[in-house]
C-alpha cells in the first residue's frame, strides 16, 4: 500500500499541557505487561476504577477488547503481534495527547515492541510507565481463567506465550509487581503511589 504523499499534520490550538491544566492532572501511558493470567486486565480495571473515583480522566485499552474491533483482522504470529501493538501504541498516544491517563493491558512479549511504543512518548515528561506483572508460570497455569494454558499444553493453541513462544522480561521497567504474592488492591496501590510520586496525579 502506497503511503499518502499529500498529508500534513495539523497542529491544534489546545495543547496537551493545556488539557493537563484543565484536568488538574497529567496524562501518561501505563503499559501493563506480563504473562497470560498474571493479572493484567484485573489490575488495569481496578486501577481505572480507583483513578476514576478520584476524578482522573482515564481509559483502559485491553488486549482482548481491541481484538474485537481495531485489531480483529490480526492473528497471533510475531508479525501480527507487532502490528497489533503498533496500532495500540498509536491509539494510546492520541489518548495521552487528549489528556487521558491511559492504561494498556497487553502481554506484549517482545522487548523490541515495547521499546517501539516507549519511543512514541516523551521521556522528559515520564509519559511511558512500564509495569511488569511478574508472576510464576506455574501460578499463571493454575489460575488459567480462560483455559488457554491447558489448550496450549495440548497443542491446540500454537504460538502461545510462555509455552511455545517466548516472553522477554522487561530489563528496566518503572514498576515490578509480583502478582503471585500481592493482592489486586496492593498491586493497584503500588501504581497509584508511583503516579503520585511522579506528580502525574
Amino acid at each position: 500500500m502506497e503511503k499518502g504523499k499529500n498529508i500534513k499534520w495539523h497542529k491544534a490550538k489546545v495543547t496537551k499541557k493545556d488539557r493537563w491544566m484543565q484536568n488538574a492532572h497529567r496524562s501518561a501511558l501505563i503499559w501493563i505487561t506480563g504473562l497470560s493470567a498474571s493479572g493484567k486486565s484485573t489490575v488495569a480495571t481496578e486501577l481505572e476504577h480507583s483513578l476514576f473515583r478520584g476524578k482522573i480522566n482515564t481509559f483502559v485499552l485491553d488486549g482482548d477488547n481491541v481484538r474485537h474491533g481495531l485489531c480483529k483482522d490480526l492473528g497471533f504470529s510475531a508479525e501480527s503481534r507487532k502490528e497489533n501493538l503498533r496500532r495500540v501504541g498509536e491509539v494510546a498516544k492520541l489518548l495521552v495527547d487528549a489528556g487521558v491517563l491511559t492504561i494498556a493491558a497487553f502481554i506484549s512479549p517482545y522487548a523490541a515492541d515495547r521499546s517501539s511504543i516507549r519511543a512514541l512518548f516523551s521521556a522528559d515528561d515520564g509519559e511511558f510507565i512500564e509495569v511488569y506483572l511478574k508472576c510464576d508460570l506455574s501460578v499463571c497455569e493454575q489460575r488459567d481463567p480462560k483455559g488457554l494454558y491447558k489448550k496450549a499444553r495440548a497443542g491446540e493453541i500454537p504460538q502461545f506465550t510462555g509455552i511455545s513462544d517466548p516472553y522477554e522480561e522487561p530489563a528496566s521497567p518503572e514498576i515490578v509487581i509480583e502478582t503471585d504474592k500481592l493482592t489486586v488492591r496492593e498491586s493497584v496501590n503500588i501504581i497509584i503511589n508511583h503516579l503520585k510520586a511522579r506528580k502525574i496525579i
